[in-house]
């Protein structure tokens, strides 16, 4: 930081002073949940606002592609920062709500802030100055700095002659200008690098020098200034010089995020020599040059060709070089050049495979002089394809040269099955894909540079050559008004911001890994298995223990209790004891100093292993019979068998749908603090169960629960993921904290996280179904299978989800459904975001697509012919009372035009050959409660103090979801006094004891009541004094209570009122009520590429009546995202030894800001109520997730359209995740019939299919 000025989000606004209106306009506007990632987010806007004080549009939504938020949906942050663009105007135009009013008790308005608040308007001038001192001086940038220790010798020289010296002195040395490579290696796998020049204030390094032939910029440019040097040339300079500027241009639009492109340089990006580099194809293929330089001062120069690089990140630069600049060149007339990547997401991901392709015709433009098609992605290494352009060099560019050039790049890139990276099918058709593409382009170009009225490529074709461009995001949210007979103190119902709104953007919020050390305080790291399944033979921890502030090492024999625990049984340990089960269990632990040392020494012990043959996936798992139940989770009801004898068309079929992982904000993290006597102990958790980390921990210790108290304030995010999960890093720290009786702190790293903490299971469903000729559902016979992991955790209750969802929306009058949950050697999976809810809805929705294709008729006239009334039975006898869906159906049909729009997306499919859109709709029946009959109760604690202030505890956790908002709004209606006199601190067990985990959408439900009922007890007991003295005030009341001495302390409890069902006899009650939904989605994919974009999705929620509509809508986005990222993006990926290659964000793809819906309009089911939970509300937090199965329906059909143009109209196995790969490949084509799959077995594949 020597010279820099650092600003943080805590240095430009505060709760105490003043807010900044960047803090201010997203609290206010909804766009914080959790709050982990808010911080980041106000930077980021910050950042473009002090370098762009009156952004674009499109400015800002460019500007977020380095930040992740896993809560929000993005949407409302964005309509936060939109804000401050000049062209911030309602999306709407004159449809806008404030201009047009369609219905007097519901309004289409965007979310307002609180009543009487208003932002403070965006002054640039009132922005803190930079430093003078390093305004007006540049001697910190000129001063050579040294640092070192024992095991690491930084340096940043700031002449050329030392940097060569210091090269000479230390060959292997690391150069490093943003230091993301090594930096990254570090973190990731622990790499150690002795030496680290770093040679950002070189001089020569960052010169730019235009000339004739080019542009020459310095090697420590970043991309960022790079990219801007590039667009001046291409403002200024005619446009046939600057083709391979734009498509270096257009490149960095998708490389990497801001935050990156800041401080990578373009010398970094060619040393790297990375295979998959998005920016070395385009260098090669441009026949760019580079200059280096020895110790001696010897310069020559190297022209980036085919032998550039020559092996896995290795090029000819020599080892004593130094890398000073590069020539760009200009383009020359009839010289066309295009740059192309695909990856799993579109933005801020590594390519699958790209390329640079260069092609200069003569002077009438027809004939072939040089070609230059370079790939990345397809070796391990850029590689050119040289017989391909040798084989074409004279031809003429016209349409007998595209096959020929496919078969000519078969021949020579092909790869072969079982390749790193793996996909080889799908890289080898993106090759030839991109080359078409290629042929496309600069077809078009040449004819709009003449005179020629007759097009070289066909109208249909034409949309092959557009790159997909987002227009601004924009969306809808509508909701109903308060009624104005409501008491303006009453915030129930309100729209209001989450109370710990400002706190998260201005980052006061308090995480557990932000508390701050305590006296002694230690530091873990886990030592975890590297093998799925093997016997412990040794575990050595002799050398980590001689390593510098290594305390001691933790393992299974310093356990004083139970050495197991588990959710639905005993069966995980806290540390593995003569056998492992999976990579990534945990074995035992390094206690040292500080939080490096551990991590180092944890590296250090060595582990013997005795490998077992492992199972890793459903159908290994059933071929020997590895199951974690006996028997089979059953569900029926009917008789299948005379259902099917009844129907007219049968099907039969399988679909697969893989898992995800829950990648909440903030790691497991906990903190263990022993109190010194009496074998107390507090763990701060960030847990969604702090009931069971309690339990857990207390018998892991051989203590009772009474002298183990566990806290949480709040989390970052959760989703499911530290409901059981969070036991792995508690339980092993209260074990070191016990033995070395000092706090002891863990906070794992992200890939280590992944790695050891279980995730979504992956599911197989095998169906049979009947319907009749009209399309009447008869029969359904299913067998689910999930994959488990090691050990059952709350697999159960997900794969019973799975099997009670299997209807979802419809009515199917015989009923057999089977729930297997497979035992494998992967850590144990457990609860997400629906918890095998949508499993079963997707499951459903595969077959309902299968039997409207097999019947001949639209799968949307199928689902609604089939829809659920009003009275109707479930499969386990529960009857629908209430039942919206019809409503849910018929809205969300209206308000998306769907008819309209199905219409106008055949049209449009017609008239493009190579870019095909689609449309899907879909109904949701989802049951709220715990499966487990225990969870449904909760309880709540209410201190009144003297002056009037109200401190509420309850059993949830805060995690984002803004349950402590909901609780107090509640509280307030209930004691008639302002939110603000009410205080949530944190939910502690020695306030609430026994809580039920804050899961299954039931937290609001449980809570809430409890609430009520404790603020209700309150109100009782003030009720004398308020009939003595009606015109006093509260503060009054309550004082007068306490001065004769009235308990102003209740407790509340709740539970709900239903009878658990009876599988036996399947009756009974399974849900407390259900939840409904509908949602529309309509999409287009690239079917050269795979690549897809949701053009706008439309969703309509019964969630009776909101308590707080800001809320309730900012959980449906954000679930809907989540789920979209489950159907589309996330996939997880491990090698047939178990090895999970997507354990971090570089290879883990969640949705970002430029994959939501362009437009996402989101409504509530007007006019409904609940009878069943806390002032008529319903639970939310999980149900949008599974409408987001719209937007893979969506895909579907547009695959559909695309192999339709080639005859291809029989149905088609789609599973889920549609990635990019899926989609492409199922868009049968010339070209990827030139790449048939392999035959099964007769390879060994680089991923498995769990």
């Amino acid at each position: 930081m020597h010279g820099l000025a650092v600003t943080t989000t805590e240095a430009i606004g505060d709760t105490k002073t003043r807010l900044h209106p960047v803090q201010e306009r997203l609290a206010q506007s909804h766009g914080t949940q959790c709050g982990f990632c808010s911080p980041g987010m106000v930077m980021s806007m910050y950042t473009l606002l002090r370098n762009k004080p009156c952004p674009s549009l499109a400015d800002v939504e460019n500007a977020f592609d380095g930040n992740l938020c896993r809560c929000t949906g993005y949407r409302p942050i964005l309509d936060a920062f939109h804000s401050f663009t000049k062209e911030f105007l309602c999306p709407m135009g004159d449809e806008c709500c404030q201009v047009k009013k369609t219905q007097e008790s519901f309004t289409s308005e965007k979310l307002p802030t609180e009543e009487g608040s208003e932002c403070v308007t965006y002054d640039p001038s009132q922005e803190p100055i930079f430093p003078s001192e390093l305004q007006l001086n540049d001697q910190l940038d000129k001063t050579r700095l040294v640092f070192s220790s024992n095991r690491v010798k930084w340096f940043r020289p700031t002449a050329f002659n030392d940097l060569m010296i210091l090269k000479y002195l230390y060959p292997d040395a690391q150069l490093v200008i943003g230091n993301t490579g090594v930096g990254c290696g570090w973190q990731s796998t622990y790499q150690h690098y002795p030496e680290v020049i770093a040679v950002t204030n070189i001089p020569e390094l960052l010169a730019v020098e235009p000339t004739v032939a080019g542009v020459w910029i310095g090697a420590s440019t970043t991309l960022t200034i790079l990219q801007e040097i590039l667009q001046e040339l291409v403002n200024t300079e005619p446009e046939h010089k600057t083709r391979v500027y734009v498509a270096i241009i257009d490149m960095l639009k998708w490389f990497a995020g801001n935050q990156v492109r800041n401080v990578v340089s373009i010398g970094g990006s060619i040393m790297t020599a990375s295979p998959t580099s998005d920016l070395n194809p385009l260098f090669v293929s441009a026949r760019c040059k580079v200059t280096v330089a020895n110790k001696d001062g010897d310069q020559r120069t190297i022209v980036m060709d085919e032998q550039f690089f020559y092996d896995h990140r290795k090029n000819m630069v020599k080892p004593d070089e130094v890398l000073i600049n590069v020539l760009i060149p200009f383009t020359r007339k009839n010289e066309y050049f295009e740059g192309y990547k695909q990856a799993h997401r579109r933005k801020n991901d590594t390519a699958i495979v790209n390329a640079g392709m260069r092609v200069l015709l003569d002077d009438d433009g027809d004939v072939i002089k040089e070609l230059c098609l370079c790939y990345g992605g397809m070796a391990c290494r850029t590689v050119v394809a040289t017989n391909t352009a040798a084989h074409l060099v004279a031809k003429n560019w016209d349409d007998d040269l595209v096959q020929e050039a496919c078969d000519l790049l078969e021949k020579e890139l092909s790869l072969p099955p079982g390749v790193p990276g793996g996909m080889e099918t799908y890289r080898n058709t993106l090759c030839v894909s991109f080359f078409f593409k290629f042929y496309l382009t600069v077809q078009m170009k040449r004819n709009a540079g003449s005179n020629l009225t007759e097009m070289k490529v066909p109208s249909s074709y034409q949309s092959a050559t557009c790159v997909f461009e987002r227009e601004t995001s924009f969306g809808c949210q509508m909701f109903e008004k308060i009624q104005d007979e409501q008491q303006r103190i009453d915030p129930v119902g309100r729209a209001l911001p989450h109370l710990a709104a400002t706190q998260n953007t201005t980052g006061e919020a308090v995480f557990v890994d932000d508390t701050r050390p305590l006296a002694g305080e230690l530091s873990m790291a886990l030592v975890v298995s590297t093998k799925s399944h093997a016997k412990l033979i040794t575990v050595d921890a002799s050398r980590a223990l001689q390593m510098p502030g290594v305390v001691d090492f933790i393992d299974h024999k310093d356990v004083p209790g139970n050495n197991n625990f588990g959710l639905a049984a005993q069966d995980q340990q806290v540390f593995a004891v003569d056998k492992v089960m999976y990579q990534g269990q945990i074995i035992g632990a390094i206690v040292a100093e500080t939080r490096t040392e551990a991590q180092r020494a944890a590296q250090a012990v060595v582990v013997e292993y005795e490998e077992l043959t492992p199972i890793f996936t459903i159908q290994e798992a059933i071929d020997s019979d590895s199951f974690l139940t006996s028997d089979p989770l059953t569900l029926r009801n009917g008789d299948v068998t005379e259902g099917f004898n009844a129907s007219d068309v049968v099907i039969e079929g399988e679909t697969y749908m893989g898992g995800q992982e829950h990648f909440y904000p903030e790691t497991q993290t906990s903190i263990a603090v022993p109190s010194g006597e009496d074998n107390e102990m507090t763990l701060l958790v960030a847990t969604q169960f702090l009931h069971y980390i309690q339990q857990s921990v207390a018998a892991t210790l051989g203590v009772p629960r009474n002298k183990i108290v566990c806290k949480a304030k709040r989390l970052g995010g959760g989703f499911g993921g530290k409901v059981g999960n969070s036991a792995l890093v508690a339980l092993s720290l209260a074990v070191a904290a016990n033995k070395l009786q000092r706090p002891v702190r863990c906070s794992l790293e992200r890939t280590e996280d992944t790695r050891i903490t279980g995730s979504r299971q992956p599911f197989l469903g095998r169906y049979k179904v009947g319907l009749s000729r009209a399309g009447i559902i008869q029969a359904l016979e299913l067998d689910i299978y999930s994959n488990g992991g090691y050990a059952m955790d709350l697999s159960n209750i997900t794969t019973l989800r799975a099997v009670v969802h299997a209807d979802n929306g419809y009515k199917i009058p015989n009923v057999l459904v089977r729930g297997h949950i497979c035992k494998t050697n992967l850590p144990a999976n457990n609860v997400m975001r629906g918890a095998g809810t949508p499993q079963g809805v997707f499951l459903c929705e595969q077959w309902m697509e299968r039997a409207a294709e097999a019947l001949g008729i639209s799968p949307d006239k199928l689902r609604e012919m089939n829809l659920y009334k009003e009275g109707d039975l479930t499969p386990y006898n529960q009857p629908l009372t209430d039942c919206n869906l019809n409503r849910c159906w018929d809205d969300v049909m209206k308000q998306s035009d769907y008819e309209h729009r199905q219409n106008d997306i055949n049209v449009f499919n017609s008239e493009n050959r190579w870019k095909k859109r689609g449309i899907a709709v879909m109904p949701l029946k989802y049951g709220m409660g715990h499966k487990l009959h225990s969870g449904d109760q909760a309880g709540a604690l209410v201190h009144v103090y003297t002056d009037g202030s109200v401190l509420l505890a309850h059993g949830g956790v805060e995690m984002g979801q803004g349950l402590h908002t909901k609780m107090i709004q509640i509280a307030s209606r209930v004691l008639k006094i302002p939110m603000s006199k009410i205080h949530t601190s944190e939910t502690s067990t020695d306030k609430v004891p026994n809580a039920s985990h804050t899961a299954a959408s039931m937290t609001s439900d449980l809570n809430g009541m409890a609430v009520l009922i404790a603020c209700d007890v309150i109100m009782k007991r003030l009720q004398p004094f308020v009939a003595k003295n009606p015109a006093g005030s509260w503060e009054e009341w309550v004082t007068t209570a306490y001065t004769d001495r009235v308990s102003l302390s209740a407790t509340g409890f709740y539970k709900t009122p239903k009878e658990d069902h009876d599988w036996q006899t399947n009756s009974g009650d399974t849900y407390n009520y259900f939840s409904y939904g509908a949602a529309v989605s309509e999409v287009e994919i690239d079917t050269l590429s795979g690549d897809h974009v949701v053009l706008r999705t439309d969703i309509v929620m019964d969630i009776g009546q909101s308590l707080n509509p800001a809320i309730d809508i900012g959980q449906i986005e954000g679930a809907f995202i989540q789920g979209y990222g489950l159907f589309t993006l996330e996939e997880v990926r491990r090698s047939p030894t178990g090895f999970l290659y997507t354990a971090g964000p570089g290879t883990y793809k969640i949705p970002s800001m430029n994959d939501i819906p362009v437009r996402l309009n989101v409504s509530l089911l007007k006019g409904s109520s609940n009878p069943h939970a806390v002032y008529s509300s319903k639970g939310l937090g999980e149900p949008p997730l599974c409408l987001a199965a719209s937007v893979f329906f969506a895909i579907r059909h547009a695959i559909a359209a695309a192999r339709a143009d080639v005859g291809l109209n029989d149905f088609f196995l789609l599973d889920s995740p549609a990635t990019a790969e899926k989609i492409r490949m199922a868009c049968a084509d010339q070209f990827t019939r030139q790449f048939p799959e392999p035959k099964k077995g007769s390879y060994t594949p680089w991923v498995i299919g769990l």
